[in-house]
């Protein structure tokens, strides 16, 4: 009898802001690996999710949300995300059920269309739990028009609905391949880069507005004390002066309330103490400064 063949390759999590694909990857990998927050952009940067199992193993590439830039920060987001088009083995293309159609799910679409040959697309139409069957049918249907044809799967990403069959569907479209990773590797990223994102991730939860979006996260050190606590410190750098003040809060209060937040988040995922120190320090314009942008690891990719 034939052994079966040994399947691996690259999924892109691909969607607007916000679509639920940070949500979808931890839930992959049933634990949090991904930053999220229930505010658009969490996801910075791409980053990988790594599923071995016995028959397979699946690299996911969790991405920003394409949208309209506005600002060198987002221009490198969008190039993040829609380099996987072509990178890719296969694409999952998220929407939010509970949205209608936005100009942000035409410019994924518009770039699709200009991929000479694109990879395998499974259409998600997640938050299937949140919508009931009329509204599910209709928003279908709306999202179907971007890429007719393309196989249609209901999701929820946070509740698991439709996953094991979602699986077995993407093991199909896999090419045979070797173990790219060893088994036991479950991310590409290393905990100081996830702490960063944990820390801005619960500046979004806690801070409303345009605050958290003009915000990001400078690790300053990042001390591992005898694999049973770490020290960590960090800057928050902010837009404008008026932020600062915000961030900080009332007597620090608003400060803490983030340091409390992120220490919790950073503590699952590394199951050890950590002592976590922030600051706030003002830059800016720095979404539109390739030099800082660059030193907090946002580096644009050559153009051809």
């Amino acid at each position: 009898m034939e052994e079966k063949a040994y399947k691996s390759g690259f999924v892109a999590l691909l969607g607007r802001p916000n679509a639920g694909k940070s949500t979808l990857l931890n839930y992959f990998l049933q634990q949090k690996i991904a930053a999220v927050s229930p505010r658009p952009q969490t996801t910075r940067r791409r980053q990988l999710g790594i599923l071995t199992t016995e028959d397979m193993q699946i690299i996911f590439m969790d991405t920003p949300g394409v949208h309209r830039a506005v600002h060198k920060l987002g221009e490198y987001m969008n190039e993040e995300a829609l380099a996987t088009l072509e990178d890719a083995d296969v694409l999952l293309w998220l929407f939010d059920l509970t949205e209608p159609m936005n100009e942000d799910d035409e410019i994924l679409s518009e770039n699709m269309q200009k991929v000479s040959k694109l990879p395998p697309v499974i259409l998600l139409m997640n938050k299937v739990d949140l919508v009931t069957p009329v509204q599910a049918a209709q928003r279908q249907a709306e999202y179907q028009r971007l890429m007719p044809g393309a196989p249609i799967e209901l999701i929820s990403s946070k509740r698991g609905d439709g996953i094991p069959g979602l699986l077995k569907d993407v093991e199909e479209l896999l090419p045979k391949g070797p173990h790219y990773y060893e088994e036991d590797q479950i991310t590409d990223l290393y905990e100081r880069e996830i702490a960063i994102d944990l820390i801005r991730a619960a500046a979004l939860i806690h801070l409303r507005d345009e605050v958290p979006h003009e915000m990001a996260v400078r690790l300053e050190d990042y001390e591992d004390r005898s694999g049973k606590a770490a020290y960590i410190s960090a800057t928050l750098l902010v837009n404008r002066e008026t932020h600062k003040g915000i961030v900080i809060g009332k007597e620090g209060a608003m400060l803490k309330t983030i340091g409390s937040e992120a220490r919790k988040q950073i503590e699952e995922l590394t199951g050890r103490k950590v002592f976590l120190e922030l600051h706030v320090k003002v830059s800016k314009n720095w979404r539109d400064n390739p030099e800082l942008l660059g030193k907090l690891g946002y580096v644009t990719r050559p153009q051809e």
